[in-house]
């Protein structure tokens, strides 16, 4: 499998979280997306995934882009260890964190947005990097209250085993401290990241740890 992608990508940053638990070897293609004027605008990449994002996995002449439908294709096609729950309503839950920090905070503060705001609206860095926090604080300040004193939450979003919610918290959180966000009132997600961050996948699949990171 190749996966394309960007070092700080949080999309990609999740993709390589959930290869990494289930132990399947991959080759990083890195997919600058300021260098050139954004490499994920050339042809090669474009006729490779129309919609210009990273990431995508690649498996021969097969591609799929869209994070959660490849975190998606990953449990189906690899089931062990699994990264949804047994219950049908325990997957919806993990599901429903695990889609709300892809599909409600994170693209809200994705690159194209803050580019479309600095170099179209005209905004300064300031109220850029203000718009970015108002939406991540407030989205993740909504995950906190998912997950604190909840029944099913335990060491980490879901039970004792990482799953789709914390593939996808992880990077949103390290996103959130890139900004300056302030997560002072949200113990249960911190305490969460903290707990990832112990597992050697989630540590191989840092930014900081890809061949194409820089400072």
């Amino acid at each position: 499998m190749k996966l394309y992608g960007y070092f700080r990508s949080s999309a990609a940053y999740r993709v390589r979280i959930a290869l990494n638990l289930k132990n399947l070897p991959y080759e990083t293609v890195p997919v600058h997306l300021l260098k050139d004027g954004g490499q994920q605008l050339a042809a090669p990449y474009r006729e490779l995934n129309p919609t210009c994002l990273v990431p995508t996995l690649q498996e021969g002449d097969w591609a799929l882009g869209q994070s959660m439908a490849i975190l998606e294709y990953l449990e189906e096609t690899h089931p062990n260890p699994p990264l949804l729950p047994v219950d049908a309503r325990q997957r919806a839950r993990v599901r429903a964190i695990a889609q709300f920090i892809a599909c409600d905070i994170h693209p809200l503060n994705n690159l194209r947005v803050l580019k479309y705001l600095k170099h179209e609206l005209k905004v300064d860095e300031e109220a850029k990097n203000a718009w970015y926090r108002h939406w991540a604080e407030q989205g993740l300040a909504a995950v906190e209250a998912m997950l604190a004193g909840h029944p099913a939450t335990g060491r980490y979003c879901h039970g004792d085993q990482p799953s789709f919610a914390d593939v996808c918290l992880v990077p949103q959180l390290a996103n959130a401290r890139r900004f300056n966000c302030d997560l002072g009132a949200m113990p249960t997600i911190t305490r969460i990241d903290a707990a990832c961050a112990e597992l050697p996948a989630f540590q191989q699949a840092a930014p900081g740890s890809q061949p194409d990171a820089e400072a």
